[in-house]
């Protein structure tokens, strides 16, 4: 591997040192420079892009965002998901000359989690999971940024009925925005030699994944995959490889109905903390603990600014974020039940 240039020099510097690295902003994405909630359309052949999910062909669209009309071709996306959801994941092709000077300049596929099921709980869902994606963006500065929607659906196969449905979903930034932002470089590999952690990030991870009670993910190949790593993936930066993690439908912060925990973990629901982190130093642990606990505030009072949830809601997830931080003053005993847990 490879510095590839000054800036991944900077960043790798800072590394060592086990701070944030220095965001390289390569072009303005104004879509994910913003927290609030951004007013759209989508309209287009919905009927026919779900009943035929599993050729997961692109169809035209429609999106229509601040007066600006935008013809994007979407597509539905994901595995588990795709199974277990009435309303799929999709992802949003756009013309990069349609943007412009618009909030999708710059934009090319994205990501977008939607409400998987018509139940009022499964729109809860997408905002929890929206939660632990800018939670995990409070700890480091290696992490998807993500924008909330309110989207109105418009089914264009049943013309003259209207908008069909409005639910939250949210963007997830795409890898090559994230390694444009961080001087990083996308890389994939069917093993990460251990030698080659970037171990400040991933202890970093180790604890966020405890923190929202996510086991769902790996530094290995998962079923089906063929390059590491399940839920994440990899950057070069300086001479370490960086595990930025995703998806966390099956986290306990989120406690979906579907979710449930693989057998081998020897646990009984997704609300039960386990630690899945590696065994690192006690000191690099110690570091990204203090780290997390530093922002106990911070987090807790994003959760309590998610637009959607109601205030019953909010309270019993800040109850469950609670729970770790009280058993995270003890520092020593934690570590140490990591240790006796790690891999």
């Amino acid at each position: 591997m490879h510095f590839g240039g000054p800036e991944r020099a900077i960043t790798f510097f800072l590394l060592v040192l086990g701070l944030s690295p220095t965001i390289v902003h390569s072009a303005a994405t104004p879509l994910f420079d913003d927290d609030t909630v951004l007013e759209v359309e989508l309209a287009g052949p919905l009927g026919a892009l779900i009943s035929n999910k599993k050729k997961r062909a692109e169809l035209p669209f429609f999106l229509l965002s601040k007066g600006t009309q935008h013809s994007v071709k979407v597509r539905v996306r994901g595995k588990s998901r795709l199974r277990v959801c009435k309303f799929p994941p999709l992802r949003i092709n756009f013309e990069i000359a349609d943007t412009g000077d618009t909030i999708f300049s710059g934009q090319d596929k994205l990501k977008l989690v939607t409400h998987c099921k018509s139940s009022e709980q499964a729109e809860k869902n997408t905002l929890e999971e929206f939660a632990a994606y800018r939670i995990f963006n409070l700890i480091s500065d290696l992490s998807y940024r993500v924008r909330l929607l309110r989207i109105t659906y418009t089914n264009t196969d049943e013309p003259g009925k209207g908008k069909l449905l409005q639910r939250y979903a949210f963007l997830i930034e795409s890898e090559s925005q994230l390694a444009d932002r961080t001087g990083g470089k996308p890389v994939q590999v069917a093993g990460l030699p251990r030698r080659s952690l970037g171990e400040n990030q991933a202890a970093a991870v180790f604890i966020f994944q405890y923190l929202i009670g996510n086991t769902d993910w790996s530094l290995v190949t998962g079923d089906d995959e063929e390059t590491c790593c399940h839920n994440g993936d990899l950057f070069e930066l300086g001479s370490k490889l960086q595990y930025v993690p995703y998806d966390f439908d099956l986290a306990g912060l989120v406690d979906a109905r579907y979710a449930y925990p693989h057998p081998s973990l020897r646990i009984r629901k997704v609300t039960q903390r386990l630690y899945r982190g590696l065994c690192l130093s006690p000191e690099i642990l110690r570091n990204a603990l203090t780290t997390v606990n530093a922002r106990r505030r911070e987090i807790l009072d994003l959760l309590r600014g998610i637009p959607g949830l109601l205030p019953e809601d909010i309270e019993a997830k800040v109850e469950y974020l609670e729970r770790f931080f009280v058993k995270a003053e003890d520092a020593k005993g934690l570590l140490r039940s990591f240790g006796r847990q790690c891999l």
